[in-house]
């Protein structure tokens, strides 16, 4: 007997859905059980910031998701030398010049901006896949990572063989997918599993591990355009600390040309079109760009839950400092290996400006790991960032 269209749509509909719940029950999920490696509780980030609370068993949580990204990488690189989990994909390594402005408002006054002064960078511009050959024609996530040298103080962390830097990492959109470490987890055991049932049906599962906040959210952030890295405004998601003690707040960071031009994606098939469009603007002049603070305003705005935006009209951004990315070369051989390999971290801040929330107490575990994978596989040292002139 044929069934009516109608009833072989819910027929699919029904056997998509007990699929579902058999891979929820079953838990057909990455685990990275061969790379999972305890953390002791003295090793984690103390939730002691303003806002801040620390999520039932987070710190396994966190040495549970390391150890996930861990496994997805040794299948998708084996024995070759492993690229970074997210934002694999650079545009390029540019040297900078971050210059902290004479009028900072005094209550922001701390760490990093506590004085005006010029502070040489490298700014590493992305794509936020995993994918190193995605062409930037496809819509994605856009990052820029902000390593800032010569900061007085001692940072919370330093990358082995690395100078100390302050470090600001930001991508084009402003909020984060995933409230809770569980969610993260579930999240990602999805996402990194190799399991083909799972594969076949992770839009069902990714909604159910985050969500419709954190659904919308996340075809957000991954579905950008941009024409330039340099014409484009970046947001940290996340908050961070802004001073110590009891006068330390709650704050997040963007930065925004200090001119924006109209946005004209490229025609052709160029996959690396934003590559080359900053090393077009870049050897013809210097770029400027603007960052900037915003303080939270309100217990209100969830310091855990970064899934929600601090609305701009209650708490507004505050400039202090600018950007200048010098007329430079840097699309060279030895610039791009220096380039890939560059750490940047949340956590390599000093303490005037520590990260804060579930979602960065839990990438000190992932950088850390992954971080180390990257060093051990890598097949050779790499130069220095000069970004010649």
């Amino acid at each position: 007997m044929r069934l009516s269209p109608s009833k072989g749509r819910k027929a699919a509909l029904r056997k998509t859905l007990s699929a579902t719940a058999l891979c929820l029950v079953a838990a057909c999920s990455e685990k990275g059980d061969a790379y999972y490696r305890p953390i002791a509780e003295a090793d984690y980030p103390e939730a002691n910031g303003p806002g801040e609370v620390l999520a039932p068993h987070e710190v396994d949580d966190a040495a549970r998701l390391a150890a996930i990204i861990h496994a997805h990488l040794m299948r998708l690189y084996g024995t070759g030398p492993v690229r970074r989990d997210a934002h694999a994909k650079a545009h390029g390594c540019v040297r900078a010049t971050v210059a902290v402005r004479a009028d900072v408002p005094e209550a922001l006054r701390r760490g990093l901006f506590a004085t005006a002064a010029d502070y040489p960078a490298i700014i590493r511009f992305s794509n936020a896949n995993e994918a190193t050959q995605r062409s930037d024609h496809e819509k994605d996530g856009r990052g820029m990572a902000i390593k800032i040298y010569d900061v007085p103080g001692q940072p919370l962390s330093v990358a082995p063989g690395e100078r100390p830097s302050q470090d600001i990492i930001l991508i084009n959109y402003p909020t984060f997918l995933v409230a809770s470490p569980d969610d993260y987890l579930t999240l990602l055991g999805y996402i990194d599993s190799d399991d083909r049932l799972t594969k076949l049906l992770q839009p069902l599962l990714v909604f159910s591990a985050i969500g419709w906040k954190g659904t919308m959210n996340a075809v957000g952030a991954a579905s950008s355009l941009i024409d330039n890295p340099l014409n484009t405004r970046y947001w940290s998601m996340v908050p961070y600390q802004l001073g110590t003690g009891a006068d330390a707040q709650a704050v997040k960071y963007s930065a925004r040309p200090c001119q924006q031009w109209p946005v004209v994606i490229p025609g052709g098939d160029d996959p690396n079109y934003l590559r080359h469009a900053m090393s077009a603007t870049l050897a013809a002049g210097s770029a400027c760009m603007e960052l900037m603070v915003q303080p939270r305003t309100s217990d209100a705005m969830s310091v855990e839950d970064s899934r929600y935006e601090w609305a701009e009209t209650l708490a507004p951004f505050v400039p202090v400092a600018t950007i200048t990315v010098e007329q430079q070369t840097f699309d060279t051989a030895d610039q791009n290996v220096a380039c890939e390999a560059l750490s940047y971290s949340p956590w390599h801040a000093l303490p005037d400006h520590k990260p804060l929330g579930a979602v960065n107490r839990l990438r000190q575990a992932i950088y850390r790991q992954i971080s180390a994978l990257r060093r051990e596989t890598a097949r050779n040292p790499a130069p220095a960032v000069t970004g010649k002139p």
